[in-house]
């Protein structure tokens, strides 16, 4: 009997400390489990963030990768820039020097003397030169590489039909065909000719005739020379005998 009661006695403890077991297990539990699902979503969020400052990160070195190559590709074009500026002052300088030089050729004009002359002529509303016309040009320039202190003038002209503005035009694109032909073929320097369009304003036939408008459809070449013509002649002679 006693050990019945015993029995029972121990049954008893045992189904208490197991009830008691149980009871901390679940206390326990239910004060881990908030902890365990905040340090997760702790967790999540550092993850996050630091996917977030990854992506910052690489967009930074992006965008200053390219500010860099931007700012080396604005370097180089006001470098160039730069340099363009430079060759147009000097080409404006060297402009400005012509001009200046022109402008006292003209002034000086006077004191030109003709060394040879040669007329072009051209079809019918034309400005491309004939087989002719260059011919005669070739005569002339023939004379340039002896002729000191030299300038070439010429000086357009056309028939009368026609508008005065479309001749006036068209005097200037033979004169341009000549110039052209001139600076190509033998080197001559802008800045070495002196070019005047006349139009139809110097007539140097009548106008009534064929033959008189085809006189009037030419470019006047005159070579001239501030240097003694007898020197010039000289130099000219020598050349031949040569």
């Amino acid at each position: 009997m006693n050990r019945n009661r015993k029995v029972i006695t121990l049954l008893a403890g045992l189904t208490l400390a197991f009830s008691a077991g149980c009871a901390t297990k679940n206390h326990v539990r239910s004060q881990v489990t908030p902890v365990v699902n905040k340090v997760n979503e702790l967790d999540d969020l550092t993850a996050r963030n630091s996917n977030d400052i990854r992506d910052v990160d690489t967009r930074s070195q992006k965008g200053i990768a390219d500010v860099n190559t931007k700012t080396a590709s604005v370097d180089q074009k006001a470098q160039a820039a730069g340099q363009r500026a430079t060759e147009a002052q000097t080409l404006a300088s060297q402009a400005a020097n012509r001009a200046e030089s022109l402008g006292n050729t003209v002034a000086n004009l006077d004191n030109y003397k003709p060394v040879s002359e040669a007329s072009v002529h051209f079809g019918f509303n034309k400005a491309d030169l004939t087989s002719k016309g260059k011919k005669a040009l070739d005569q002339l320039a023939a004379d340039i590489p002896n002729t000191k202190g030299y300038i070439l003038q010429l000086e357009g002209g056309t028939d009368s039909v026609g508008g005065a503005q479309y001749n006036y035009d068209l005097s200037k694109r033979r004169t341009a065909s000549v110039v052209q032909y001139l600076a190509q073929k033998y080197n001559v320097p802008a800045y070495k000719i002196f070019v005047v369009g006349l139009g139809k304003d110097k007539a140097v036939a009548p106008n009534k005739t064929n033959e008189g408008r085809a006189e009037n459809r030419r470019v006047e070449v005159r070579l001239l020379s501030n240097v003694a013509g007898t020197e010039n002649a000289s130099a000219a002679n020598q050349g031949q005998n040569r």
